[in-house]
């Protein structure tokens, strides 16, 4: 059997409000918020796969299975700047000899967390 050769091209997450979470998530990692009509719009971080969101007609209902872990060098300053722009932390930063990590809810709910390495 042969092996399906696939490469990721983009990570579409359904929403209430394409374009806001497109700016959001600009915000956050860089790129132009496209905003292509209101059910999909999506933005093209350097040096990663395109972010799309896609308009859906349910609510977010339960946690997400697959979430972003965003690397930083300060999860502190990061979990502010988030902050000012939509997102809610999720406890407590969690620091530990590893590291540490702050998990976050983008401005509809999604999951995601802001992770930095334990210095050398």
């Amino acid at each position: 059997m042969a092996v399906l050769r696939a490469r990721l091209g983009q990570l579409v997450v359904d929403c209430a409000d394409p374009g806001r979470l497109a700016r959001f998530w600009a915000g956050l990692l860089g790129g132009r918020p496209v905003v292509r009509d209101a059910s999909w719009a999506y933005v093209d971080p350097p040096g990663a796969p395109r972010l799309a969101f896609q308009k859906v007609p349910e609510s977010k209902a339960a946690k997400n299975r697959l979430h972003l872990d965003l690397t930083v060098e300060d999860v502190r300053r990061a979990r502010a700047a988030a902050v000012r722009r939509g997102a809610t932390p999720v406890g407590a930063t969690v620091i530990d000899p590893q590291g540490a990590f702050q998990v976050m809810h983008d401005p509809e709910g999604n999951e995601f967390c802001f992770v930095a390495a334990a210095d050398g």
